[in-house]
């Protein structure tokens, strides 16, 4: 896999190639999945902050800290976890900052 600079602070590169196996095409696979999970529980997050019970967002966040972790997406998991133990707006906004970057370095990598 190339290695560029934003995306080895975003994506641990050697942690998901130990996860693949170094299988470019399922790198790619699981980068794919986590980008648009990552997106998708960011917004239902975004959306449903002030009408979803607590417990709908920390499974959420839960459910996106595994998926992080999976492909080594370190500041997303930290960021998530954090969420789920407190969903508070500045939570989210450290949340919404590292799913951004490491889904722009998602982007850069599958482009690659």
């Amino acid at each position: 896999m190339v290695q560029s600079a934003p995306a080895s602070r975003a994506i641990d590169l050697v942690h998901l190639a130990r996860q693949s196996l170094g299988d470019r095409g399922l790198e790619c696979e699981l980068l794919a999945l986590f980008e648009r999970q990552a997106g998708q529980i960011l917004a239902r997050l975004a959306q449903d902050m002030a009408t979803t019970n607590a417990k709908a967002r920390a499974d959420l966040a839960h459910t996106l800290k595994g998926s992080a972790l999976a492909v080594g997406a370190n500041r997303v998991a930290a960021a998530a976890a954090a969420y789920e133990a407190t969903s508070t707006e500045r939570q989210m906004r450290t949340l919404r900052k590292a799913v951004d970057e490491a889904r722009n370095a998602v982007a850069s990598l599958l482009a690659a």
